[in-house]
């Protein structure tokens, strides 16, 4: 059967992650929305059939909800929210839907497999619920999995001394600094380094916090770069609900008790930054100065001015060259139109 995953109705809600990527690539638990459908079909959970779908590329798909989903959108019915059906309508449901999106991944990924044996060296609460993928080392930490699973991903490295509370993931050759102390609901993506204090975020891809601070109940896009001391508030001092700038209504809408920093793709804070709660970071900024950044920081911000295109093209493609990449032109391309659209 071939699956056709649709943003055109969610991509706007979702900035400012969609400005840079489709809605199927945004991660959630340990996989992409994209790769787990792949998985789910490696794996016999999807129908053989010639007939093409529409799905739209918001749902969360997992092994006890895709039949439903296939029978819903068959039959012209509407999927509601609930235990078993999640979508991400807004960008702080990535953070708040990944502590259900790890435990459904967790046993889509590990069905039927054996993890690599835990080294001895590590103090384990609830091994059962430990995954290490070939070629991860993880060696002198504190893992408690009663709590949710802990999944290792293939190469990842975690430091000694790190504490860990699941659910958890670490993906593909990515790196938990020494001394790190990370609660659930967390995920660092491929090539991530992180450490310090994280708690119930998602870093996506090729992303660093890679020293002391706080993240908390946020998402970090691809290629960003959180300066050591970084923080951010994920509650306001009053206990009142969050604002937070959403592109469709073009107005600051309520996100609930908890939202941190949602960043985008490309961009970067200095030291010692501190982020109010429920702050919106766009696609390639630059945060640096004095005092807490604005609650929304636009599309190609540098300090408090506009970046020069070409300049920011440069940093981008310094910062990559860092994990032995460059930019490609694609990126470019998608950069390029993103910044004429701010500029006319």
């Amino acid at each position: 059967m071939k699956i056709i995953l649709d943003d055109a109705q969610i991509k706007e809600s979702l900035y400012p992650f969609t400005d840079t990527r489709h809605v199927a690539d945004i991660r959630v638990g340990i996989l992409t929305i994209r790769e787990k459908w792949t998985l789910l079909e490696e794996n016999n959970f999807i129908f053989e059939n010639e007939n093409s779908i529409n799905i739209p590329a918001n749902i969360i798909p997992t092994i006890q909800n895709v039949h439903r989903i296939f029978d819903a959108i068959s039959s012209n019915k509407k999927l509601k929210n609930d235990n078993d059906i999640k979508y991400l309508s807004h960008p702080w449901h990535i953070f708040e839907l990944n502590d259900w999106a790890l435990r459904k991944d967790f046993e889509l990924i590990t069905a039927g497999r054996t993890s690599q044996p835990i080294p001895g060296s590590n103090k384990i609460v609830a091994a059962q619920n430990i995954f290490i993928e070939e070629g991860a080392s993880v060696e002198h930490c504190i893992i408690n999995a009663s709590t949710g699973p802990v999944y290792i991903g293939k190469n990842a490295i975690i430091m000694e001394g790190c504490i860990i509370r699941g659910p958890f993931a670490i993906c593909e050759n990515a790196i938990l600094k020494m001394g790190a102390k990370i609660y659930g609901a967390t995920t660092i993506g491929p090539n991530c380094v992180a450490g310090g204090e994280i708690k119930n975020s998602i870093l996506f891809a090729n992303s660093n916090k890679a020293h002391d601070g706080y993240l908390g109940d946020s998402v970090i896009g691809e290629w960003c770069n959180l300066g050591a001391g970084t923080s951010n508030s994920n509650i306001k001092n009053t206990a009142s609900n969050v604002k937070v700038w959403c592109n469709t209504t073009k107005n600051f809408e309520d996100a609930g008790l908890k939202c941190g920093l949602l960043m985008g793709d490309y961009s970067r804070s200095a030291i010692n930054t501190s982020f109010n709660t429920g702050t919106v970071v766009g696609v390639c900024c630059n945060i640096f100065g004095e005092g807490f950044p604005p609650k929304l920081v636009t599309n190609f911000t540098w300090g408090k001015q506009q970046y020069v295109f070409e300049k920011a093209l440069q940093d981008i493609d310094n910062w990559k060259k860092l994990k032995k990449m460059e930019i490609s032109f694609e990126e470019k391309n998608i950069l390029k139109n993103l910044y004429n659209y701010k500029t006319t």
